[in-house]
């Protein structure tokens, strides 16, 4: 049986179990083990029980070869002078990372044509995992280095995940603190020809934030899976959270459609989250029309914008979850301190720079914001713009202003 077969075939529990058979028939394997990554992004955890007679112990993300192969997501061979070989293997699907997959081979099994058929052994796994996690708690219990508060829990559960992945751009997300925010809302969904996303900040602290953002969520998905397009969505969401809350709870959010063919991106920004964009050298926050946030009135109407991505840009969306607008000069600061922020992470690639991005804010000496969100889009699509957008890809603005 192949190890696709039989990790398809095993309970969702027992998929390491299933995992380590096929592997000691295929590849003469000695043990094979699985790290997941936690919630924080600082730590790879072992799926107990653990293989190696050794042990496994958790390993930090950013030490040792586990660790680096997580961040480098390339395989990493390591051959002793023993009669073993250990090769670490990324557990990733469509660009969300899992963890690492750590097998123990016969040094003279260890080499390119095996580590690269162990690194499809891993994906497969890595697709396994995400369906066996709807049906047991085995692989989240792993993750956690401490307890989840409710709104965390309530946030995980409904959030799609880190990152996505196509062949037009990378999306990655992250944000802070992992283990107790609730309130930020992420979600995204893709076809053939588009990508349409949206990012809000957070409705506050704890549970009930995480109630606002969660009907929010459920709202929008609504919406869009009855085909509506983004002022429909917009239009949905803000009418189910006024008629909760009546105007108490609304949600500053940004929806974007993302043409993959020609680049084109229609926006809504509902009072949202700062939009950057970095294009060669330069950083730059993105002005739109801010409109009325999402569950402040009832019948608000919306309109879209335009603007376009140009093959290499990256954009940026920072939620920092602040509950009033900043005066003029702690703007002028809070904004200073993202530039900076995106301006020292410019050099990393789109899955590292989120969390860099996410803890400079955090660590600002004063005015740092309790919750973060970071999503970083790299575009490596089509150079084509959007019809009626700018030379530059600077917005357009829309036809109407919402009252």
């Amino acid at each position: 049986m192949t190890v696709e077969g039989a990790l398809r075939g095993a309970a969702p529990h027992l998929l390491l179990d299933s995992l380590r058979t096929s592997l000691a028939h295929l590849y003469a394997a000695a043990s094979a083990d699985l790290l997941l990554i936690d919630y924080g992004f600082t730590s790879l955890r072992p799926v107990e029980p653990v293989q190696t007679p050794a042990g496994m112990p958790h390993v930090p993300v950013d030490a040792g070869p586990a660790g680096r192969v997580f961040r480098t997501q390339q395989p990493y061979l390591f051959r002793d002078v023993g009669p073993t070989a250990t090769v670490y293997l990324p557990v990733t699907v469509r660009g969300d990372r899992f963890g690492v997959l750590v097998v123990v081979l016969p040094a003279d099994r260890g080499g390119p044509a095996t580590t690269a058929s162990l690194a499809r052994v891993a994906e497969t796994l890595g697709h396994a995992l995400r369906v066996a996690d709807r049906h047991t708690d085995l692989y989240r219990t792993t993750r956690r280095a401490h307890a989840l508060s409710v709104a965390g829990e309530i946030q995980w559960d409904t959030l799609p995940g880190r990152a996505c992945a196509g062949p037009a751009f990378d999306l990655h997300a992250h944000w802070e603190p992992a283990y107790t925010s609730g309130g930020h809302l992420l979600d995204w969904s893709v076809t053939e020809d588009e990508l349409q996303l949206i990012v809000a900040d957070a409705a506050g602290p704890g549970t009930p934030a995480a109630l606002v953002s969660t009907l929010a969520l459920t709202a929008i998905r609504n919406a869009r899976r009855a085909g509506l397009d983004l002022v429909g969505q917009a239009s949905l969401t803000d009418q189910a959270l006024y008629g909760q809350y009546r105007g108490k709870n609304p949600l500053a959010a940004l929806l974007l459609r993302i043409d993959l063919n020609t680049g084109a991106v229609e926006v809504v920004d509902a009072g949202s989250p700062t939009l950057w964009r970095i294009r060669g050298t330069v950083t730059q926050r993105i002005e739109l029309d801010r409109q009325l946030p999402l569950g402040m009135f009832e019948d608000t109407v919306y309109a879209t914008q335009h603007l376009r991505l140009l093959r290499g840009d990256r954009l940026v969306f920072v939620a920092c979850g602040a509950d009033e607008p900043p005066s003029s000069g702690k703007l002028e600061e809070a904004e200073g301190s993202v530039a900076r922020a995106l301006a020292d992470a410019r050099h990393l690639s789109g899955a590292e720079a989120p969390e860099a991005v996410v803890r400079a804010l955090r660590a600002t000496p004063r005015d740092a914001p309790d919750a973060v969100l970071v999503l970083c889009l790299d575009w490596r699509g089509h150079d084509a713009g959007a019809i009626g957008a700018g030379r530059d890809g600077e917005p357009r603005p829309p036809l109407r202003r919402s009252p």
